[in-house]
């Protein structure tokens, strides 16, 4: 009893520093992540003044993330999407989501391996897990000004499409690379600088995960939709909705081995495109509730960004950072315009204003720093990444997320 106690008072504990940090989003008018972010610090404070321990470690975080956190805001985003664009757009989506992402995470890892020239310290497995972090978008400040001035239809799908088939992609990727990262530190060679090896394995790897997570999400979608048909209740529906998102991931990752995110992305997809019917009458509240349920789980993530963020990592690792800024802006540029050019051939095509928006608009947030929070202490260089990460991530909220507002009038998008 004790244990619960403690965990719903830790619980309270970082849900009140979110709140706090909504709020002061609202006194500073910024963005909800800046907010939350600054309370996170605050609360980072406090806790000497009160001495407060708020139980969060490297080896629950991973857990808290890849269980509760992630499933929720991977399954609230593909819900937001509209299934009829996405269908227009899924060529070029896919292929940004699939080539882009390796090309992306390819390159940030080379600059940042060659930048910080530093093989023990910052071996290539580093460089890699880096890559796979930065890789994935989080274009949230981008979409709400995009809404906010009535932009194209088609440009936001593409925009929030993009970014969510992304995100499941790189975490996918990350998964990998961690698991190849553990291996090397159990076997004693943290640091032997080594690349990865295994391009036949890999490839293996990402086409069983991959499809195996689709046809677990596929068939997870299928029964929520008819499970929430049967029970015709509105409160009914809804919990079948959480139980799925919960669930599908559940299902994909301890029972079929597969990517539990994956199955996450297209078992809201499926289950949203069936019940779009049902919008107005047993789903009427499904959008607001997975609206609070998503700001919540951002709000917390950023909390813990706050409280874990130290002025050290800007004394001490402020090169790195920098150098992690420039790779990650660079490649996701270079990506973008990479793949732009080839998505005729497999859907519409893409002016060249909206590149521009893909580009500048591929904001490092709350993926990013989920995935880099739960990182094993255990890696030598799991600071460094750390810091590097947080890096972008304030790059993206500060310079990125309020510019793009100014970017999307520029263009008269």
């Amino acid at each position: 009893m004790e244990g619960v106690t403690t965990l719903v008072g830790q619980g309270l504990y970082m849900a009140t520093a979110a709140v706090v940090g909504l709020g002061l989003a609202r006194i500073l008018r910024t963005d909800n992540t800046i907010g939350c972010l600054i309370a996170g610090v605050l609360a980072g404070m406090l806790l000497p003044v009160l001495n407060y321990d708020t139980g969060l470690r490297a080896e629950n975080i991973h857990q808290l993330v890849f269980f509760v956190i992630l499933p929720v805001l991977i399954f609230e985003s593909a819900w937001q999407i509209e299934p009829r664009i996405l269908k227009r757009w899924l060529g070029p989506v896919l292929l940004f989501a699939t080539v882009g992402v390796v090309i992306c995470a390819l390159l940030i890892a080379l600059l940042t391996y060659y930048g910080i020239n530093h093989p023990t310290g910052f071996p290539w497995v580093a460089a890699f897990l880096t890559g796979a972090i930065l890789a994935a978008t989080d274009p949230v400040a981008v979409v709400t000004k995009m809404r906010q001035s009535n932009s194209n239809e088609d440009l936001l799908t593409l925009v929030e499409g993009e970014s969510l088939f992304n995100d499941a992609a790189a975490i996918v990727f990350f998964t990998l690379v961690l698991g190849v990262a553990s291996h090397t530190v159990m076997e004693g060679g943290a640091s032997t600088g080594e690349p990865l090896q295994g391009a036949g394995t890999i490839v293996l790897y990402f086409a069983v995960t991959l499809f195996g997570g689709i046809a677990v999400g596929l068939l997870c979608g299928l029964l929520t939709a008819i499970v929430a048909l049967f029970l015709r209740s509105a409160g009914a529906a809804l919990t079948t909705l959480v139980l799925a998102a919960f669930g599908s991931f559940y299902l994909a990752e301890h029972v079929v081995h597969v990517s539990g995110i994956i199955s996450v992305m297209v078992c809201a997809i499926v289950a949203r495109a069936c019940l779009r019917e049902q919008s107005e009458t047993y789903l009427v509240h499904a959008e607001p509730t997975w609206e609070w349920l998503g700001l919540l789980f951002s709000a917390l993530i950023f909390v813990i960004m706050g409280l874990t963020i130290t002025f050290e990592m800007f004394t001490q690792q402020y090169l790195a950072m920098l150098i992690a800024i420039a790779a990650a802006t660079g490649a996701r540029a270079l990506s973008i315009f990479m793949m732009a050019p080839l998505a005729r051939f497999i859907g519409p095509p893409i002016p060249k204003a909206w590149r521009l928006v893909l580009g500048w608009g591929g904001l490092r947030g709350v993926i990013a720093v989920a995935l880099v929070l739960s990182l094993p202490v255990e890696l030598p260089y799991w600071w460094t990444v750390q810091s590097m990460v947080f890096g972008v991530v304030l790059f993206s909220l500060l310079l990125q997320g309020t510019s793009s507002g100014w970017l999307i009038r520029k263009l008269d998008l």
